[in-house]
């Protein structure tokens, strides 16, 4: 197969993550010194590609972006070039283009086209491999919460994050004797919210899995004051919900293919337990974009790199419209068919809810 291929383009899309330029330096690397492939890089993501608007890929290109936050590729979150805004007759339609984008991979001899995103971005690569493009796809996401992977580059460099705000509060939590409340990111899946929770010695972990009883929080907190501890931590994923209730959205984006934006929990759990527990000051903080920025992590270059080897790999053996993934410690491929429209959410039994609970962290139910 590698004869035939020539030229491979890499396009990054959707939120920015940590590990995306490693991931770009893995590919690039792999393809130019083990198979002489030549690379571009379209900017902007599939608006990028619909613009026709790329650089070369080259070894200095790629020099020194490792461990570097972002994407020298640059990223877009609205650009779904099967639904794309386009100004036609003076009004702003709404227009599938991607065969503009095929076009212009032809018009570049591009030979195949590797998609770095999360559901969102790896969807229209699904949507292109439909069209016949010979697309790669890598799992980029910090909510870790693609399926057919254990693990999407970028959720490790958050959690560290997150963690050590979880470790910043306890100082202040623990001198004021208040109850800090984290809100983290994650959507839907509550995997940073969990896993930085146990890290951070939380006391309390709120995932979207498990919708929480105000009362049980209340609970938790009263229990310690009992015991003398008279401050909580609490860790909040944006997608938690009460019981019965709503997840809280911060607010909608129209033009975007993922319009509702969460955010908001954490000062509204705030407000909720200042009616219930008068012993102490409650405070809340958003983490926020922090969890996105920033030096990549060890294990997520090291990660990203396999991913970056691997999507190359993945090339030069003609198995186009798959996915690497990690599995195990083994890295290997699925459809794009078997990834898209599945979120992987955490099992409300699963062994780390266990390890939680069996330490004394409450899930709030």
């Amino acid at each position: 197969m590698s004869q035939k291929i020539k030229k491979i383009a890499l396009l990054t899309g959707g939120g920015d993550c940590p590990g995306l330029n490693a991931v770009i330096r893995g590919v690039t690397r792999t393809a130019i010194l083990e198979y002489g492939y030549e690379v571009i890089g379209y900017k902007f993501g599939y608006r990028g590609l619909y613009n026709n608007d790329f650089i070369p890929l080259t070894l200095d290109t790629v020099s020194g972006i490792l461990h570097r936050g972002g994407t020298i590729l640059y990223s877009s979150n609205k650009d779904n070039l099967f639904d794309y805004t386009v100004e036609e007759n003076g009004k702003m339609v709404k227009k599938d283009v991607s065969d503009v984008a095929v076009e212009n991979l032809k018009k570049e001899n591009v030979d195949a086209l590797v998609v770095i995103g999360g559901d969102g971005t790896l969807t229209s690569a699904r949507d292109f491999a439909r069209k016949g493009v010979n697309v790669i796809g890598v799992p980029k996401t910090i909510d870790n919460d693609l399926a057919c992977t254990d693990v999407t580059f970028g959720f490790n460099t958050a959690i560290d994050v997150a963690t050590e705000a979880l470790d910043r509060l306890h100082t202040t939590a623990e001198s004021h004797h208040r109850i800090m409340i984290l809100e983290v990111m994650g959507r839907n899946a509550g995997w940073i919210a969990l896993e930085s929770g146990i890290a951070g010695s939380a006391d309390v972990i709120l995932i979207p899995e498990i919708p929480y009883d105000i009362n049980k929080i209340v609970g938790k907190i009263k229990d310690r004051q009992k015991q003398g501890k008279v401050f909580s931590i609490i860790v909040v994923a944006e997608g938690a919900k009460p019981l019965g209730g709503d997840v809280v959205v911060n607010k909608v984006v129209e033009d975007s293919p993922d319009p509702i934006r969460l955010g908001g929990i954490a000062n509204k759990l705030a407000s909720d337990l200042e009616k219930l527990v008068k012993d102490n000051e409650i405070r809340s903080t958003v983490l926020g974009h922090l969890q996105r920025g920033g030096n990549t992590s060890t294990y997520d270059r090291i990660l990203s790199t396999r991913y970056g080897v691997a999507a190359a790999e993945l090339i030069d053996a003609g198995k186009f419209g798959n996915m690497v993934t990690l599995n195990g410690n083994k890295i290997s491929y699925a459809s794009l068919e078997d990834v898209i429209g599945k979120i992987k959410n955490i099992e409300p039994d699963s062994e780390l809810v266990e390890v939680a609970r069996k330490i004394g962290i409450s899930l709030g139910d």
